[in-house]
């Protein structure tokens, strides 16, 4: 008998989890953020995947040698590690494992094809691949604009209902897809969130958010709580509203477990007598990794130790308070502990990590050592090496996201001696003021490690004083052009430290002319402004 609604599915299916025989669980997630052609890049596809590939890790039953991450390659590296894949299940199923692949797509899709950068994979064929494959069951999730055309042509639904076959006797197997939109609908990315609408909602899900009450996450109930979440996301975009489907091909009965939260025992417990809303739980970088509706029993999210605000939203107000999460251990909120605030004294703006992706200030500190491309200058040269003590401020997403512009200035300094003929020995007080600025683009900034490049332009105020004063006192000045480059490591949401290098021509025409060159490298430490 057909015609089951998802509701029903929820409350009744057995968890395929169960079935006796143990179950052996492959998985690859890929993320794309270029689409070649006829495309603009995405920001969080590969975030996306490294976000559902970290949730099946810790709670999904798949081990890291049975996963695989792709990330920013070809339609070819993606049907090779697929194809190693299929072989490890074949010689799984050979020893008498059931088997099941979970197959994760982020990135462009357009023309009927996934976009992997300048390559393309069909819709068609990853579906007719992952119909034919050696997994007992497949699951297949597709965040990518018109994914739902891939799911029209069989048992597609575009609101949150399926059907399954209902002879409990059976094991579901067969095949499901998940698309983040329907066939004619645009998947949307949001900088509150960081992610796009449909994954992010997919990983808080599979967390705990979804879960129904029984400490453990499934198929249908991952689809239901991602599909409501995006459709009211979207509701009020530009783009209107998205809308995930839900296709199958199964054979038997049974609700798959995608994970396991209550066997976890690490995360975060609302306890039953906790007021009933929605709670957003938030990281230190004000990135929100979870949400949760409390209703009249107690809800698990299982989360990485670390420290956590919790905030709860009520009509008036917000009710604030933290958490401290131990390896290995449950924390659980605790109400009387919270604050209330007003909504203008948030101390987490919003609900997501727009602060790292909008218009924001820093200041640093740095210290540096200039090595100056010079002859000795007891051999005929001007500018010795010196360090450097300085300041800056930098101006983040200032052209647009990643584009950044900065101001600096500096002091360095060191002593000599020069050498010559008639002369003999004069030792003398080397000093440089520099004062620049600096275009460049940050990668990756809602990681820990932040990659940057650019170009820097400094005006160099160059002085050499004699010890003996009947020499008098020498200075150079000029603008100096240069790349410079380095890496940000974030320590918390505001303080970053940074490893910087940087390079400069120096063009000296006084007596002669000479075509000279620097080069600084040095440390800096930064603090972020953010809302």
């Amino acid at each position: 008998m057909r015609g089951v609604a998802l509701c029903c599915c929820l409350l009744a299916l057995p968890a395929f989890a169960q079935e006796a025989g143990p179950l052996h669980r492959f998985a690859i997630f890929i993320g794309q953020n270029e689409g070649g052609e006829g495309t603009k890049p995405l920001l969080y596809a590969r975030d996306d995947a490294k976000r559902l590939h970290d949730v099946f890790l810790r709670l999904g039953g798949v081990k890291p040698e049975d996963a695989m991450l792709i990330l920013d390659e070809t339609a070819d590296d993606v049907t090779t590690a697929l194809g190693e894949l299929e072989r490890r299940i074949r010689d799984a199923k050979s020893r008498g494992e059931r088997t099941t692949l979970l197959f994760y797509y982020s990135g462009h899709a357009k023309d009927g094809s996934l976009r992997l950068g300048t390559t393309k994979l069909p819709l068609e064929s990853v579906k007719s691949r992952l119909a034919t494959g050696p997994a007992d069951m497949r699951v297949a999730f597709l965040d990518a604009c018109r994914s739902g055309a891939v799911t029209r042509t069989k048992g597609v639904r575009r609101a949150p209902a399926f059907e399954v076959e209902t002879d409990a006797t059976r094991q579901a197997k067969g095949l499901v897809i998940l698309t983040s939109s329907a066939s004619d609908e645009d998947s949307q990315e949001s900088d509150l969130i960081g992610a796009s609408y449909f994954s992010y909602h997919l990983a808080t899900g599979l967390l705990g958010s979804a879960d129904t009450g029984d400490g453990r996450v499934t198929l249908s109930e991952a689809y239901a709580w991602a599909y409501e979440r995006t459709v009211a996301s979207t509701a009020d975009s530009a783009a209107g509203p998205q809308h995930p489907t839900f296709s199958f091909d199964l054979a038997g009965n049974g609700d798959l477990v995608l994970t396991d939260v209550a066997e976890r025992h690490e995360g975060l417990r609302i306890p039953a007598s906790a007021p009933t809303g929605p709670y957003f739980i938030i990281d230190p970088r004000g990135v929100v990794v979870a949400e949760a509706v409390k209703l009249e029993n107690e809800r698990l999210i299982a989360l990485a130790p670390g420290h956590y605000t919790i905030k709860r939203r009520l009509p008036d107000r917000l009710r604030i308070g933290s958490v401290d999460i131990e390896a290995g251990q449950v924390a659980t909120i605790d109400e009387t502990t919270f604050q209330n605030a007003k909504f203008s004294d948030d101390p987490v703006k919003g609900t997501g990590i727009s602060s790292i992706f909008s218009r924001h200030w820093s200041l640093s500190a740095s210290g540096h050592y200039q090595a100056v491309f010079d002859r000795p200058t007891n051999a005929g040269g001007y500018f010795p090496s010196a360090p450097l003590i300085g300041a800056e401020a930098t101006l983040h997403n200032f052209f647009g996201r990643g584009f950044a512009l900065s101001v600096d200035g500096g002091y360095g300094w060191t002593t000599g001696v020069v050498s010559g003929p008639l002369l003999g020995n004069l030792a003398y007080k080397y000093d440089l003021i520099t004062i620049g600025a600096a275009l460049f683009y940050e990668w990756f900034q809602g990681d820990r490690w932040i990659p940057f490049a650019g170009i820097h332009l400094s005006f160099n105020i160059m002085s050499r004083e004699f010890t003996d004063t009947a020499l008098a006192k020498q200075s150079y000045s000029t603008f100096t052009p240069g790349i410079v480059a380095g890496l940000k490591i974030r320590l918390t949401k505001s303080v970053s430290v940074v490893a910087r290098a940087r390079v400069h021509y120096l063009l000296y025409n006084v007596d002669e002319t000479r075509s000279l060159g620097s080069a600084d490298f040095g440390a800096l430490l930064d603090y972020e402004f953010k809302d």
